[in-house]
């Protein structure tokens, strides 16, 4: 039995930690670049990603801050992320650089991100994972499919835990994160993984 170590939830309405806010400092800069000011700062590649990807990123920092010899280097740990959109802030930004042949300036920068599955990569290398590294595009309410998705990356004797979720972002006032950290060690008072609790948590 899987169960959930701590989980995170990132949307413009605010960043929680296992249902308590996080505390933010005042400033002029959007939810996300005010947690990684606040919470970060010292991993400016941060800047360069997509926004998908600080979205994912951001909310992994906050999740693995109190674990244990974070970054060494470990392949006992999976990234499984879910995601409606994917890549489509990305895709359609770059479709703008290419779309008149008479003001065509395709950018390197934004190409890059044009697949979803950058931002489980993103994560693995900032924690040094070399793991399963997957994400999968289907709906929200798929949830059955992401239980049992997660469920089978522990057939690998070799996978002791996953950081996995739910990451959407469409454009800066919709998008929203829910991260979990799932262990197939006990962990005593913590939940399940299963699909009740997954549904209560996604639709926090």
């Amino acid at each position: 039995m899987l169960t959930i170590q701590s989980w995170v939830h990132l949307s413009p309405t605010g960043a929680y930690l296992e249902g308590k806010a996080i505390p933010l400092a005042e400033s002029n800069d959007g939810l996300l670049k005010r947690l990684y000011r606040q919470y970060v700062g010292d991993y400016p590649k941060f800047f360069k990603m997509d926004p998908l990807c600080q979205l994912g990123f951001m909310a992994s920092e906050l999740l693995l801050q109190k674990t244990s010899d974070r970054f060494s280097p470990r392949e006992d740990r999976a990234v499984i992320l879910f995601s409606q959109s994917g890549s489509f802030a990305s895709d359609s930004h770059y479709q703008q650089t290419i779309a008149d042949p008479n003001d065509y300036f395709p950018s390197p920068s934004v190409f890059v991100y044009t697949l979803a599955n950058i931002v489980t990569g993103e994560i693995a290398i900032r924690n040094h994972y070399f793991g399963e590294t997957s994400c999968y595009l289907l709906n929200r309410n798929e949830i059955t499919t992401m239980v049992a998705t997660v469920e089978d990356s522990f057939l690998d004797p070799q996978t002791r835990s996953a950081l996995c979720g739910w990451v959407e972002y469409v454009d800066a006032t919709r998008y929203e994160t829910t991260l979990f950290l799932v262990g197939s060690a006990p962990c005593p008072g913590k939940p399940t993984w299963d699909q009740d609790t997954l549904h209560s948590l996604i639709n926090f």
